[in-house]
């Protein structure tokens, strides 16, 4: 198999995203679910189970650039690297509350995705494995905002709720959803109501306490997706066969590790308001103690595996059963999916419970 340093002489680095990995509309064929298989190292190919897992990561990371690619048309830098949209100022001005170098944070971890997607569909090819295109079911509206790109997408970011407990989770030393432990939400009115995070007109940058309100919903959200990175990799990964592809999850893991404690430092940043329009409030993360303390990033020691061992700080949660179908519940439940097809539903469960059945040596 050709590494990703190899691919580099025969063409440039966008090429190979959108030619290897198939991410662009029509490169898997005008819309299939799943393309006809490379025979190259068939031979040699990969597990049913090994396959499967991949497969359902290709989906969640073509899911993900989805989302990213929205937050980048409108607060992001748009250049070669992430192409498309023109930037929206007054979001971009408030999302910058959270962090001045916001938009390059956004860019990057766009190109992230798209890069993950990128690599395991051009593996799974390379493999003589069926690769995922979900180009058919890009049929969601876009923002109307200055800035975003009038196409369709597979991700709602208008209507979300968002389970913020992972704030918690990280911070608790004695509770770990692992052994079944449920935490509070650190912005309670997240997960109750359908919020938006990304501008749905230009009529949404006004009054300025509702754009922020916006901006800082999409700060916890930055967050919440990428703590599920977070834990599904290490979640699947205790059910892979080949070591080369235990490599794939543990070094995509790790970047995700990365994104999330660098935006839940961010999040940390959101203002203290409550919305005038949705009455939505955001509180004084700093006014509640150490579970809500907004500088607290370092996974605090917590129990693991039993609880007659010591507490240590880990990821949490990791129990692998169920793994991937616990990321569709929560994309779902998210509101990411509102106004998706039957189909589109019934695609991703099945890549899912494929992913799930999975068993090393299987």
């Amino acid at each position: 198999m050709e590494s990703a340093e190899q691919y580099g002489h025969l063409t440039t680095r966008r090429s190979f995203l959108v030619k290897g990995a198939a991410l662009g509309a029509g490169t898997l064929g005008a819309g299939r679910l799943l393309t006809d298989a490379s025979p190259a190292f068939a031979s040699g190919g990969l597990t049913t189970g090994d396959a499967a897992i991949l497969r359902f990561l290709a989906a969640a990371e073509i899911l993900e650039t989805d989302m990213w690619q929205q937050y980048n048309e409108l607060a992001g830098i748009q250049d070669g690297e992430v192409p498309g949209g023109s930037g929206n100022p007054d979001y971009t001005e408030a999302v910058a509350v959270l962090d001045e170098d916001m938009d390059q944070y956004i860019h990057d971890n766009t190109d992230d995705e798209i890069s993950h997607g990128a690599f395991i569909n051009a593996y799974l090819q390379a493999h003589g494995a069926q690769t995922v295109n979900l180009d058919k079911f890009r049929n969601l509206p876009s923002s109307k905002a200055t800035g975003a790109q009038q196409i369709g997408r597979l991700t709602n970011l208008m209507q979300l709720t968002i389970n913020t407990s992972f704030w918690t989770r990280y911070r608790s030393d004695s509770q770990n959803p692992d052994f079944g432990d449920v935490l509070p939400n650190a912005v309670p009115g997240l997960a109750t109501g359908q919020h938006p995070a990304i501008p749905r007109s230009d009529a949404d940058l006004a009054p300025p306490d509702h754009l922020q309100a916006i901006a800082n919903t999409a700060g916890f959200h930055f967050a919440w997706i990428e703590q599920g990175g977070t834990s599904l990799y290490a979640g699947l990964a205790q059910r892979v066969t080949h070591t080369e592809v235990l490599r794939i999850l543990l070094s995509i893991g790790g970047s995700e590790i990365m994104h999330f404690q660098t935006w839940q430092d961010k999040a940390g940043n959101a203002p203290p308001l409550t919305d005038p329009t949705t009455g939505l409030t955001f509180p004084d993360l700093n006014a509640d103690g150490e579970l809500t303390q907004t500088n607290l990033i370092m996974p605090e020691p917590t129990p693991f595996l039993d609880r007659k061992f010591p507490i240590v700080s880990i990821i949490r949660p990791t129990e692998t059963d169920g793994a991937a179908m616990g990321t569709v519940r929560a994309f779902t439940n998210d509101g990411l999916f509102i106004g998706q097809s039957a189909e589109f539903f019934a695609v991703l469960t099945g890549l899912a419970q494929a992913a799930d059945a999975a068993r090393h040596g299987s």
